[in-house]
């Protein structure tokens, strides 16, 4: 290029002088005839012999040359910028591996000496051999070297399978050095848990030879590697909270381990895949979808559904209840030094107090956890009767208030070994687990009893005749029903609970299922200062589920401000995940007001209801393998 540019320079002004010298014998020319052309033929520009143009062919030419060039500096400069990327990501490959070489020297000199006490005194010497264990030699000083040794290594052992080079360029590296000062020298490396050293298995001859040393192993783990050994445990839905170590500082920071919650930190992600998400909730389990457990879970024919949790979904296909597997989620230990972040779990922990100023919470055992941006998503609980609870501890260890897969497997339980349920309760929750429980009468001669205030069943949601023809389809699944009926004391008797309704009716039953609404969980309210709605219940929050600047409410437990129908609050799935999701944009700077309309549906036997809420109308089919799409009804604000 700079060739062609220094030629070009060269020959330019001698074109621009051919052709003025040319321009002016061609005008003297023509004021010797009389006149001047009115346009001067393009052959008599230049120097050439006529109708030639030798500046011009040359001109090409240069430009052509030019090109080709310019294509050529071209392809050869990103050609060795490739090699050049590529020889970088070689040499960042291969850090992996010195490091993790030079790190994992003193696990691996260890294992040989294990073998045998003869083999253990020849560690110091295998210089010019590539295996420690052929040169056998004597020494005093190599024994408590080896015991101290062993310690590190078998804390490293529990952790994730090893890679195979690692263990090839290691003997190498355990020669250069002395047994007992390596492994003090060695032994912080593992809390900072670099992947190939901790991953790094004893060679299978140490395995059959050093029975002992292994079972001492385990009692030396606790105090470095602790993080991964409960990253073993944290897959399980129920594994013991107690011993994970809380981190301190939470970018983003989600109370609650429900459907909500698990929205907003699948969109934070989205958003911000770099995010660090840390989820508090009070239950043991990992989040998951709760219509399950009074819908399709009741339904299945596998008979340890209990413990698989695993349904079919109305496509046919089956899934777990959970929203995700355990390795989709981090371990809580190491949210605040993973780099890429990702989504931590840290159950049965419950916060009981909050700081909004100081930008942190406190849990239950006073340890607290500071944050950027918090997203509050604690539900709600069930409701209970008052003359249920001022009953006395008997009538309630009979009561069950449906919420959690707990009370599920509770309930399971009892429907099998007593003989009558009685369901308190004509709404969507009641209905459910009439039609479930009643469609188990058949097989085992459960009676199950549903009563509610209403005249038919879902009164308050649907219309008149739908409420009947529910009413009818409840019955014919084996169900009694009592309608209007108010309860006016509960009192057990002769080992049966004896309900006794306003009319003077008597109802006797072995078990009680309250399913009478869902009550908000504000208990943060009062600790953090945020408003709860009088009307509603629930945090108050705007439009964009915004309590304060870096506070935030999704789910059962919002009172939102809504665009189209101003202040409500809503306890359906559907409302879980839209809020949850919107919350966890607007965490990101999105700034979206919410004005989804949900949806939600309902499940009897093998029909399937999916009802709209809000100003929507509501439709119904009567096989479960399909799915209608609610249509909005404009400006309505009742169904007809």
């Amino acid at each position: 290029m700079l060739k062609c540019r220094t030629v070009w320079k060269k020959l330019a002004p001698l074109a621009r002088a051919s052709s003025t010298v040319c321009r002016q014998n061609i005008r003297r020319a023509g004021l010797n005839n009389g006149r001047i052309p009115a346009s001067v033929p393009a052959a008599h520009m230049s120097t050439g012999p006529g109708g030639g143009g030798s500046q011009n062919h040359l001109y090409v030419l240069l430009v052509g040359a030019a090109c080709v060039g310019g294509g050529l500096y071209a392809y050869q400069t990103v050609k060795e910028d490739n090699q050049r990327y590529l020889d970088r990501i070689a040499e960042i490959e291969s850090r992996k591996f010195r490091t993790a070489t030079k790190q994992a020297a003193t696990p691996i000199q260890p294992e040989a000496p294990a073998l045998k006490p003869a083999e253990t005194e020849a560690v110091p010497g295998p210089e010019p051999e590539p295996e420690p264990q052929a040169a056998p030699s004597p020494e005093e000083s190599s024994p408590p070297a080896t015991e101290t040794e062993v310690a590190a290594p078998s804390e490293t052992t529990e952790l994730p399978p090893a890679e195979e080079p690692v263990v090839e360029a290691s003997p190498e590296e355990a020669a250069e050095q002395p047994a007992a000062p390596v492994v003090e020298d060695e032994l912080p490396p593992p809390s900072e848990l670099p992947p190939a050293e901790i991953t790094e298995p004893p060679p299978a001859s140490v395995e059959e030879s050093e029975p002992a040393a292994a079972a001492e192993i385990p009692a030396a783990e606790p105090p470095e590697p602790q993080p991964e050994v409960v990253a073993e445990s944290a897959p399980g839905v129920d594994s013991a909270p107690a011993s994970l170590k809380v981190p301190s500082h939470a970018p983003y920071l989600l109370i609650g381990g429900g459907t909500a919650s698990f929205a907003a930190a699948r969109s934070i992600r989205a958003r911000d895949p770099g995010a660090k998400v840390l989820i508090v909730t009070d239950e043991p389990d990992l989040p998951y979808m709760r219509p399950p457990l009074s819908k399709e879970l009741w339904f299945s024919d596998d008979p340890i559904v209990t413990e698989t949790l695993r349904f079919k979904q109305w496509n046919g296909k089956e899934r777990s209840i959970y929203f995700q597997p355990p390795s989709f989620y981090i371990n809580a230990e190491e949210l605040e030094s993973t780099e890429n972040g990702g989504v931590a779990v840290l159950s049965g922990k419950k916060v009981v107090h909050m700081d909004v100023r100081g930008n942190k919470v406190k849990l239950d055992d006073n340890t607290e956890i500071s944050y950027d941006k918090c997203l509050i998503a604690t539900g709600g609980v069930p409701r209970n009767l008052q003359v249920i609870e001022r009953a006395g501890d008997e009538v309630m260890k009979r009561t069950t208030l449906f919420r959690k897969i707990e009370d599920f497997k509770s309930l399971d339980k009892v429907s099998r070994n007593v003989k009558s349920i009685t369901i308190i309760g004509g709404g969507f929750l009641g209905s459910e687990l009439a039609c479930a429980l009643g469609r188990r009468s058949n097989e085992s001669g459960l009676e199950v009893i549903q009563m509610y205030p209403e005249k038919g069943n879902m009164g308050k949601v649907l219309p008149e005749y739908l409420s009947n023809w529910t009413t009818e389809k409840v019955k014919k699944e084996g169900v009694k029903i009592i309608s209007e009926a108010l309860v006016k004391s509960v009192t057990s008797k002769d080992d049966k609970l004896e309900i006794k309704l306003k009319d003077g009716r008597l109802v006797k039953t072995d078990h009680i299922v309250a399913a009478v609404g869902l009550e908000p969980n504000v208990d943060l309210a009062k600790s953090a200062g945020l408003e709860v709605d009088s009307d509603f219940g629930g945090f108050r929050v705007n439009a964009e589920l915004q309590a304060r600047s870096n506070i935030w409410v999704a789910g059962d437990a919002a009172c939102f401000y809504d665009i189209r129908l101003g202040r409500r609050r809503v306890e359906h799935h559907d409302h879980a995940v839209v809020s949850g999701r919107l919350a966890g944009e607007n965490m990101t700077g999105a700034n979206k007001p919410y004005w989804h309309q949900s949806m939600f549906w309902w499940v009897l036997d093998n029909f399937l209801f999916p009802v709209s809420d809000g100003n929507l109308r509501f439709s119904w089919v009567t096989n479960s393998n399909r799915f209608l799409r609610v249509m909005t009804a404009s400006h309505e604000t009742s169904w007809k």
